[in-house]
């Protein structure tokens, strides 16, 4: 594989990963996930309680803290969704990972991660019925700004109180 463009957030015990698509522009230039200037991610974790206060782009390793990690679909190449290359979603190296930190949750960070990994043309958002091992796998609505028409705050609501909970 080649460089990724930003590195992992994962190691044994966390509560939740989150998988996004690839970096966006500015996150590829910045070196920070979510950092795009519309992207609703550092403001919804705070607002469901994940972390006790805002987080800056920049401290994204400080998440960790918060039993939180990052991966991405694609982690060699940037961009916008719509301009990644065929090919770029690694599906078996996300389960790999997954399977071998064992997070409570993986989230996906919108559908586009969550299609390509289950190789479905639709899916829902919520927790899905597959997990991966014992990791329960969410579907969340985009925080990118380029997403904002599909928008809810709703689904990560609940998958905050269900991490909360135990379930």
């Amino acid at each position: 594989m080649m460089k990724p463009v930003l590195d992992d957030l994962l190691r044994p015990g966390l509560k939740l990963v989150v998988c996004g698509t690839a970096a966006g522009p500015r996150s590829a230039r910045i070196g920070a996930y979510y950092a795009g200037p519309g992207n609703k991610f550092w403001d919804t974790l705070h607002a469901v309680g994940l972390t006790p206060h805002r987080i800056a782009p920049e401290d994204w390793r400080s998440l960790d803290a918060f039993g939180i990690g990052f991966t991405d679909m694609a982690k060699a190449h940037s961009g916008l969704d719509r301009d990644l290359p065929p090919g770029a979603f690694d599906a078996p190296r996300l389960k790999t990972v997954i399977q071998e930190h064992r997070p409570s949750f993986l989230a996906f960070n919108g559908k586009t991660a969550a299609k390509a990994y289950f190789g479905r043309k639709v899916v829902d958002y919520g927790r899905q019925d597959e997990t991966i091992g014992h990791t329960v796998v969410w579907i969340l609505p985009s925080t990118s700004g380029a997403a904002s028409g599909a928008w809810s705050i709703q689904p990560w609501q609940s998958m905050a109180a269900a991490l909360a909970a135990g379930s």
